[in-house]
């Protein structure tokens, strides 16, 4: 299966972003305005995605493995998703925006 690729640059800074790391990745530092979902969590929680017509949703982890799974099996169910090419190890070094929910953003 072809998965769908984007990459850091090529997303606004609005863009909508699905986190599928761990906790405690995303509590030490995430794209402003991403929806947590982790991986585990994903088949049961299908309802808290983005609205589908709101456009591409990009998927993102730490470096790329788990997202590509995560768009894999979201491409399957008819969503429209895309790969965020080197993760938020990518983000992190385009110098995107990073907020934490306590101190000062890092990416794990």
């Amino acid at each position: 299966m072809n998965i769908p690729q984007v990459s850091v640059t090529e997303l606004p800074d609005d863009a909508l972003i699905l986190d599928v790391r761990e906790q405690d990745e995303w509590d030490a530092g995430h794209a402003p305005g991403a929806v947590h979902i982790p991986l585990g969590e994903l088949p049961a929680r299908l309802g808290d995605l983005p609205d589908p017509d709101a456009g591409t949703l990009g998927v993102v982890c730490r470096a790329g493995g788990r997202s590509s799974r995560a768009v894999a099996w979201l491409s399957q169910q008819g969503f429209d998703v895309a790969n965020v090419d080197g993760g938020m190890q990518a983000w992190h070094r385009e110098g995107k925006q990073l907020v934490a929910d306590s101190g000062s953003p890092s990416v794990k």
